[in-house]
């Protein structure tokens, strides 16, 4: 069988259909319509794949426009906005049935050398010091709703340590803020533009929800309807996301029916190899069924 993270790896390494065209295929996990976290490195692989000299990334901003369709696959057009001396740009645009449901600008950079300083890594437990989040009980999990089930019930090629574990069946309300390490389950290649495709697809895991705290409702509830609609990833230091990575995120402010989350990753030396932003839409809802789950956002 197939492991998650080959099932990853191979949902971003797209399909070269033109110089700046590209198509990527969908994974179904768990969530109603396509998760954001694969747009996202998706995108960033078409962008990475049409640059001429050896440029990082160092930042991504991105709209959500539509849902995805799980069941079809998305096209990617790469427009080579700028070649410059230290610096090129592409924008991404991501299209399914049609219709644009995604868009995207990416800048790269040479390396250079400057002067560097970074906010201290909090301090928490170590990633061996937290225990795996056990299993529901049977009778629990025979409850949930369908879709939550199959969220739930996934294999993952993340494995993800919540420092202060929350009970999202029965969630209470509490400060808007968590730290989580994360690591991809097996050991991969070296390419760095790899290991930042996977960072950008993990980074849409529990960023959206930490604007959810104060409110004691969380993504599992039936009412509850939460969406991405933009996302920013800037990439600091060289980093492997096959190695314990410590995503601190906070949520400074929630109106509107939108929550606001901000999030620092760090590697274990304690350097702050990324940081993320994204403001996505929360809403309660008196009909359960108008509700649209994506959860992990």
């Amino acid at each position: 069988m197939t492991s998650p993270v080959s099932e990853l790896i191979e949902l971003l390494s797209l399909e070269r259909l033109e110089d700046n065209l590209f198509r990527g295929e969908s994974r179904d996990i768990g969530t109603k319509y396509v998760f954001g976290g694969q747009v996202l490195g998706q995108a960033l692989s078409a962008a990475q794949a049409t640059l001429q000299a050896p440029r990082d990334a160092h930042s991504l901003h991105a709209y959500f426009l539509r849902a995805g369709d799980i069941e079809h696959p998305i096209v990617y057009h790469v427009d080579r906005t700028r070649d410059g001396g230290s610096f090129s740009v592409r924008r991404v645009t991501a299209i399914q049935h049609g219709q644009v449901i995604f868009f995207c600008a990416a800048s790269f950079q040479e390396h250079e050398p400057g002067g560097e300083h970074q906010l201290k890594m909090p301090e928490v437990p170590g990633p061996e010091d937290i225990e795996p989040s056990p299993a529901l009980p049977a009778d629990v999990f025979a409850r949930l709703p369908t879709k939550v089930q199959r969220w739930l019930s996934r294999m993952g090629p993340f494995e993800f340590r919540h420092v202060y574990p929350r009970d999202e069946l029965n969630p209470p309300k509490r400060p808007p803020f968590q730290h989580v390490w994360f690591k991809l389950s097996e050991r991969v290649g070296d390419a760095p533009e790899l290991h930042r495709a996977l960072l950008a697809y993990a980074s849409d895991f529990h960023l959206l929800g930490t604007a959810t705290f104060p409110h004691g409702i969380s993504y599992y509830q039936p009412n509850v309807q939460m969406a991405s609609l933009d996302h920013a990833l800037w990439f600091h230091r060289p980093f492997r996301a096959d190695e314990w990575l410590l995503y601190s995120i906070d949520s400074p402010s929630a109106q509107g029916g939108r929550g606001l989350a901000r999030g620092l990753v760090y590697d274990r030396a304690g350097q702050l190899v990324a940081s993320s932003a994204q403001e996505g839409l929360i809403r309660v809802v008196a009909d359960p069924a108008a509700a649209t789950h994506v959860p992990g956002a």
